[in-house]
């Protein structure tokens, strides 16, 4: 799988209100009501996560939760990552 031009990233990220480029990364901070709902959503995010074999970093604080995407394998950003954070999305009931 190929990584993305910058213009490609660019234009993928204007269907994803929020996320941003970080280094190699698409990131993007939820904050949910608190630590209950911050953990719910992040096993949904990991079933999801599962079910496409494409795995984000996680970082949970009380009712925070910032997630980054990259293709590790292939050094940078794929549709992989794009698709993903859609799937995301979806889940945290932003789309």
């Amino acid at each position: 799988m190929a990584t993305m031009s910058d213009t490609e990233v660019k234009a993928a990220l204007a269907d994803l209100p929020g996320w941003e480029v970080l280094g190699s990364d698409i990131v993007k901070e939820y904050k949910l009501a608190d630590f209950a709902a911050a953990m719910a959503f992040v096993n949904q995010v990991a079933e999801a996560a599962e079910a496409a074999n494409h795995h984000p970093d996680i970082d949970i604080r009380w009712n925070k939760v910032r997630l980054a995407l990259s293709t590790h394998s292939e050094g940078g950003l794929t549709n992989n990552d794009f698709a993903l954070a859609a799937e995301i999305e979806s889940l945290a009931g932003t789309r």
